[in-house]
């Protein structure tokens, strides 16, 4: 045998050997995304038996059969180490959200995830960067606070805009005034939280100073 064959071949032989260690690791993250679309399938509106009401406590005793039912593998000796530590992780974070997955089944038409908000809010900053041509919206966001979404809902028709008038329309000044009084709080806590986040120095200034005027003029007794 030639060098050169033998080369190729040795070349040969790693590549298969390389095939085998994937081929390994390829199944175990199929089993493992292979539990996500089992949990993904037990939360969607899909009933197991013919007829079955879907609801909080259906929906409930299904997710909850499943965490047992996995829980017991890991006493098995079933389980790659990996496999082992992703469960253990998996069932805790299920464990921590099982009060939350659970809670949209009893009220029809209510979303199961956030999805639709995401897009919603994802259009709210293509529509202002094609306005402003900016690219953040951060300073917009802070001006205006739940009015961005608000006006946004009302522009995009006619229907939306009568639906408004007339929910304004039917709405007495207490409420109004507190419901103002709301918003401007919100939108308050979170101009906070950003000036603290990226212009701490300047905010930390501000309130030294306005303790400094408020000391001065109601002192202490």
């Amino acid at each position: 045998m030639s060098p050169l064959v033998a080369q190729k071949l040795t070349r040969l032989q790693s590549i298969v050997a390389e095939r085998a260690a994937w081929t390994d690791q390829l199944a175990q993250i199929k089993r493992l995304h292979g539990w996500l679309l089992e949990v993904e399938h037990l939360l969607d509106e899909s009933p197991v038996l013919q007829g079955e009401a879907v609801s909080n406590v259906t929906v409930g005793r299904r997710l909850d059969s499943w965490c047992e039912r996995m829980a017991a593998q890991l006493t098995a000796g079933s389980l790659s180490e990996l496999e082992r530590e992703c469960l253990t992780e998996f069932l805790q974070v299920l464990s921590n959200l099982r009060p939350y997955l659970v809670q949209c089944y009893d009220r029809e038409g209510f979303p199961r995830t956030n999805n639709d908000m995401e897009r919603s809010i994802r259009g709210l900053k293509t529509q202002y960067r094609r306005v402003s041509g900016r690219k953040n919206w951060n300073a917009y966001l802070l001006r205006y606070g739940r009015s961005v979404a608000y006006a946004a809902w009302w522009e995009q028709d006619t229907a939306h805009r009568k639906s408004l008038e007339q929910r304004a329309a039917g709405l007495d000044r207490l409420r109004w005034r507190m419901l103002r009084r709301e918003t401007t709080v919100a939108q308050r806590e979170q101009l906070t939280r950003f000036r603290f986040r990226h212009k701490r120095q300047v905010l930390l200034a501000s309130l030294e100073e306005r303790w400094a005027t408020a000391a001065q003029s109601a002192p202490l007794p």
